[in-house]
């Protein structure tokens, strides 16, 4: 295993991330269990901020909050003199309630709504990142009835296939996001932009995918979309001043990856778009933009398991069942994403068998590794799977009922809680119950009793009132049904 950050191993034999022991973080916080390195995240915001923002004139960096998105890590990141780009109104209201300055948000995204588009609007974000030419005229109409002229970037498909997984190819011509220069759609939606009353168009946005090692990609793409802004002038008969080159910066996860340095991607982008600009005879954006996400966020992140169950299959293979799996981190299943990981309780061990790691959950593709080597395992072992910063908690589902795990941030010898475990009462705080459910053989109400320490539904004289745990919400019936409040 790689150690990335403040990963180390103690005295005890033990794993530690920000000077916390591993297993006494799961003895107090219980598992399964996010740990974020504070310390690494902000070495990583520091790292673009010096390549992008202080290295390169105009430039900009907005940490992608899809990625990993909560108030505590959107605070860090404002802390760190990052802007912040969102693709959803919940994500845009974090980003607000962690104090972000709004005009250094970047409103992305495929299909906002129009109660996001408001939203949106309202709270005066700096830039919306137009997709399609739905969104063109729903946006300028929206604009125009609250009296406002937002900034617009124009979304454009590069023709780009990134060497990654096709589900995160986003540059090339078949793709749902963007329009395409190939096609002439990019420039029609620049043109119909340039007419609108009520839209401020200034720049251009590409994204060419996740997970990107090759610095050649990327300075591609800084001269496909140079030349298209030369061409665009010429169309428009103005130059656009801003550029956004999107993110998708490649990180590790396993052997098989060999990232580049931030300065690198930096030197290389910036070089290639100074070059093409300077042959087209065309300015330098002033304003240059870029959108990390994972590289902020993923190695800062692992994930502590308990070991349940083992099962040997005799000459097939060794099954490891931990308890959490799928639901706190779907890529394994969704992309074939390939994690290390380690047993934290026995970090000094030699390894002694091969094993696979699977989840709970009652799905066969419920696996997080298959065919590790490691130490032998027995129940009560702590298992940490590494680099889950990203996109995982932000992608974790309740399937099978399972609660979403808690998250701790870590530094100094300090875990401080920034995401509280679910309980049971949080699972069913938006469950509906009608009225003529609750009647037992069509004359008496109902007494619904869940597990002792969770919400009571009692519903007498055709009324329903709950006792739940304090601070949690209260269930009311009106108008014949049960619902939170």
């Amino acid at each position: 295993m790689k150690r990335h950050g403040t990963i180390g191993v103690n005295e005890r034999g033990h794993l530690e991330i920000g000077g916390c022991d591993a297993v006494e973080l799961v003895r107090e916080f219980g598992s399964p269990l996010y740990v974020i390195d504070e310390d690494l995240v902000r070495q990583n915001c520091r790292a673009y901020h010096q390549a992008f923002i202080e290295g390169i004139p105009g430039g900009e960096v907005a940490y992608a909050s899809k990625a990993f998105c909560n108030l505590a890590m959107a605070r860090l990141v404002i802390q760190e003199d990052l802007g912040i780009d969102v693709v959803s109104a919940g994500e845009l209201y974090t980003a607000l309630s962690a104090g972000a300055d709004p005009g250094r948000i970047d409103f992305n995204g495929n299909n906002k709504t129009p109660d996001e588009l408001r939203y949106a609007l309202e709270s005066r974000v700096g830039r919306f990142i137009a997709d399609n030419f739905t969104e063109i005229q729903a946006l300028d109409e929206m604009a125009g009835s609250l009296g406002l002229r937002p900034k617009v970037l124009l979304r454009v498909q590069p023709g780009i296939e990134a060497h990654t997984h096709e589900y995160i190819q986003t540059g090339k011509i078949d793709s749902k996001f963007g329009l395409s220069i190939a096609t002439g759609q990019a420039m029609e939606a620049l043109t119909l932009m340039s007419k609108k009353e009520n839209l401020d168009l200034v720049g251009i946005h590409c994204h060419i995918g996740s997970q990107i090692f090759e610095v050649d990609a990327f300075a591609q793409a800084a001269r496909i979309m140079a030349s298209f802004m030369s061409y665009a002038r010429d169309s428009l008969g103005f130059p656009l001043p801003e550029l956004n080159l999107g993110g998708g910066f490649g990180i590790y996860y396993n052997q098989n990856d060999s990232p580049a340095p931030v300065r690198d991607f930096a030197q290389a982008m910036y070089a290639a778009l100074r070059d093409e600009m300077g042959k087209l005879s065309f300015p330098l954006p002033r304003r240059i933009s870029i959108e990390p996400g994972r590289s902020i966020i993923g190695n800062a992140g692992t994930t502590l398991y308990t070991v349940g169950s083992i099962k040997t299959i005799p000459r097939v293979r060794t099954y490891i069942a931990v308890d959490g799996g799928m639901t706190d981190n779907p890529r394994p299943a969704l992309y074939q994403a390939k994690y290390e990981m380690a047993l934290a309780n026995k970090m000094l061990a030699a390894n002694q068998i091969v094993a696979s790691v699977a989840g709970p959950c009652c799905e066969t593709g419920d696996m997080l590794i298959w065919d590790a080597a490691m130490p032998w395992v027995e129940t009560g072992d702590i298992l940490a799977v590494f680099s889950t910063g990203a996109y995982n908690y932000s992608m974790a589902s309740n399937y099978n009922r399972l609660l979403k795990p808690a998250a701790v941030l870590v530094a100094e010898g300090k875990a401080r809680l920034i995401l509280r475990r679910e309980n049971f009462a949080d699972l069913v705080r938006n469950d509906l119950m009608p009225e003529h459910l609750l009647w037992n053989q069509g004359k008496q109400w109902q007494k619904l009793t869940l597990p002792e320490g969770e919400a009571e539904l009692t519903l007498p004289e055709g009324k329903a009132g709950s006792a739940l745990p304090e601070g949690e919400a209260e269930l009311a019936l009106p108008e014949g049904e049960a619902r939170v409040e």
